[in-house]
């Protein structure tokens, strides 16, 4: 198929893979109960709404970003510029990236270890689901510009 017209995904995996890790944090914590360090309550709570504004702001910037160049936000979709500006300048996923640190924040808010162990493992498996299978659309997309991005934008942080 002409890469130009390929998809990089035949589904939108990312957020069910984040909502699916969020579910078995809450599940995982009712069975086995990991120990975690002993937080003063109202310090954690507010580390956890912090990064809960930090998330939904990165990821309202990337969507902004996305839109006003006139591409589409939607991980299964072709592609139709590449984004370079706002925060895909920090990193080349920032709304995954907002994503991990929404589910790490729920640790907090909740006190429930799990919710860390399942942002590790929802962003390995994004990765490995999603980025890879994007990285080589982009890549098939816009060449040699997309090469130089990546030389100069990290993936994650």
């Amino acid at each position: 198929m002409n890469a130009y017209r390929s998809r990089p995904l035949n589904f939108p995996w990312p957020p069910l893979l984040y909502g699916a890790a969020m579910l078995c944090a809450i599940v995982l914590h009712r069975f086995y109960e990991l120990p975690s360090p002993e937080l003063n309550s109202t310090i954690a709570w507010a580390g956890g709404a912090l990064m809960i504004v930090l998330a939904v702001s990165l990821d309202i910037w990337a969507i902004r970003t996305l839109i006003d160049s006139d591409t589409t936000i939607l991980p299964h979709r072709c592609a139709t510029h590449l984004v370079t500006r706002g925060p895909f300048r920090f990193t080349r996923n920032p709304i995954y990236l907002g994503y991990t640190l929404m589910t790490a924040a729920m640790g907090l808010l909740t006190g429930n270890a799990w919710f860390f162990v399942m942002a590790v493992l929802a962003a390995l498996m994004t990765t490995f689901v999603a980025i890879r299978h994007e990285e080589r659309h982009l890549l098939a997309r816009f060449g040699i510009e997309y090469e130089n991005y990546c030389k100069n934008t990290r993936r994650w942080v």
